[in-house]
């Protein structure tokens, strides 16, 4: 079992920063991959960002330059650097971990969510 907490979220202005933190704990050695998803209202959710045990970074094409993941080496912690919000930018942010567990090789585990609000 991993467990997350999301903190971070609020209003902020067209062009401003937020950095939005994730906290995690449990099985932790486990884990494949952490990153952030997020989901504006009618729309799918969406991979916004994330790293895999293996090394590698991925961000969604329209936050490339703007938003960097980061995390502390224990892997305890993952962080969102969100500059130069967009109003398209809003949205629920979720932080994600993918781990085994008994019913699935990459398990989905989520936070309950930070909600993220650029206003124009």
């Amino acid at each position: 079992q991993v467990q997350l907490v999301e903190s971070g979220g609020g209003l902020v202005q067209s062009g401003g920063s937020l950095r939005l933190s994730c906290a995690a704990s449990g099985r932790l050695f486990s884990v494949i991959s952490m990153g952030w998803y997020r989901q504006a209202p009618g729309k799918e959710r969406e991979l916004v960002a994330m790293f895999t045990r293996g090394g590698s970074t991925n961000y969604e094409d329209s936050v490339k330059g703007r938003f960097t993941i980061s995390r502390d080496n224990a892997w305890n912690t993952v962080y969102l650097q969100m500059n130069s919000l967009k109003p398209e930018d809003t949205a629920v942010y979720y932080c994600n971990a993918k781990a085994p567990n008994s019913w699935s090789p990459t398990y989905d585990y989520w936070g309950q969510g930070t909600q993220v609000t650029v206003s124009s």
